[in-house]
């Protein structure tokens, strides 16, 4: 059976199927021509960035069937109501990327001839100055990072022994992996066995090459490396792991079943070793451990073309927030980064020309 065809032009058409009239719409170049920054030839956007702005579409349009709306009759008040969504007292979407959001959407309602825009009226009752002051990306400094891994759940050499154990060295591991390499906390979720390399370079660190399978939607193919001092530890656990007989090829799996980790899991053990390392800031999590990693790589003098590729971004530009990431509050006085949803929920999935989301923080 063939797939109807659909005119993206019709607002009725956005109705009926939203994620397929906007599927079609982002891949042609009436999408480019939509954005204030119109080129002199218009070409469709690439592939990374159509996901992330797929990925974004699909996630309002899914609000949209909740609130038993569609494209010709949600308002400007709706939208906000999408932008201020909350879990547990905190949004969903921080001001930026709610804004992001909306601008995305005012490109839609643009090209489906809606007056007045809502989503243009809905900018309009954004608070900018908000905006402004959403809080810059955290790091560590080079002493908070050692505190941090010196303060890691209880390793190979554990010998308070339970029925738990060896969850505490999973975690141990996986933090490390998390800390040293760079990873997504999706990333380290969905890390296969068989992405972990066998081989050491010169340095002794080995390669994690990650793919998209078992991950984060958008995430995008890449190379990273564990350093010699993570490798151990690593490799151990995985010992440990094929010791335990556990089946499937996630190496930090949730259970003796194999089955995935919750990202909550993964935020609660991480920020457990915040606490127990005396290190009181904001946003405890794994977001931090991987802004870190960037932020050193590129005082190391890494590139921002080098830590594109090694972080998986889909946009070289999207590295450079990671420079002005704050380890104290002395630190880049007067520097105004792009947004922190690491850079990615992480950029890491690769900011879009004009959104430029971090994925993670996107993601529902």
């Amino acid at each position: 059976m063939t797939t109807p065809s659909i005119d993206p032009h019709s607002i009725a058409a956005w109705d009926r199927s939203p994620n397929v009239a906007f599927a079609a719409f982002v891949a042609s170049p009436d999408f480019v021509m939509t954005s204030s920054r119109q080129p002199e030839v218009p070409r469709p956007v690439s592939h990374e960035s159509a996901a992330v702005y797929t990925f974004m579409f699909g996630k309002f349009a899914g609000w949209m069937v909740s609130e038993k709306l569609k494209m010709s009759s949600v308002d400007a008040a709706g939208l906000q109501r999408f932008i201020g969504l909350a879990s547990n007292g905190k949004r969903d979407l921080n001001s930026k990327i709610a804004y992001r959001y909306l601008r995305l959407l005012e490109r839609c309602f643009d090209y489906l001839e809606r007056a007045p825009n809502p989503a243009r009226q809905a900018i309009a009752l954004t608070d900018r100055a908000q905006i402004a002051k959403d809080a810059p990306m955290t790091a560590l400094t080079a002493e908070e990072l050692q505190r941090f891994l010196a303060a890691l759940p209880a390793g190979p050499g554990d010998k308070n022994e339970g029925a738990g154990a060896w969850k505490r060295r999973r975690d141990r591991a996986m933090q490390l992996t998390m800390a040293l390499a760079g990873l997504r906390v999706a990333e380290a979720i969905g890390l296969l066995v068989g992405e972990v390399g066998r081989q050491p370079d010169l340095e002794g660190g080995i390669a994690l090459n990650i793919t998209p399978e078992a991950k984060h939607p958008t995430s995008h193919e890449h190379t990273t490396t564990l350093p010699r001092e993570g490798v151990a530890e690593l490799r151990a656990w995985l010992a440990e792991r094929t010791a335990l007989k556990i089946p499937g090829e996630l190496a930090f799996p949730a259970n003796l079943d194999g089955e995935a980790l919750h990202k909550a899991t993964v935020y609660r053990q991480v920020r457990n070793t915040f606490e127990r390392a005396g290190i009181a800031i904001a946003r405890a999590g794994g977001r931090t451990l991987r802004n870190t990693f960037a932020n050193q790589q590129l005082r190391q003098g890494t590139s921002q073309g080098e830590l594109t590729g090694v972080l998986g971004l889909a946009l070289e530009r999207s590295a450079a927030a990671y420079k002005y990431a704050r380890t104290n509050p002395e630190d880049e006085p007067g520097a105004e980064p792009d947004d922190d949803s690491d850079v990615q929920r992480d950029r890491t999935v690769g900011a879009a020309p004009d959104a430029a989301p971090d994925a993670d923080k996107a993601a529902p």
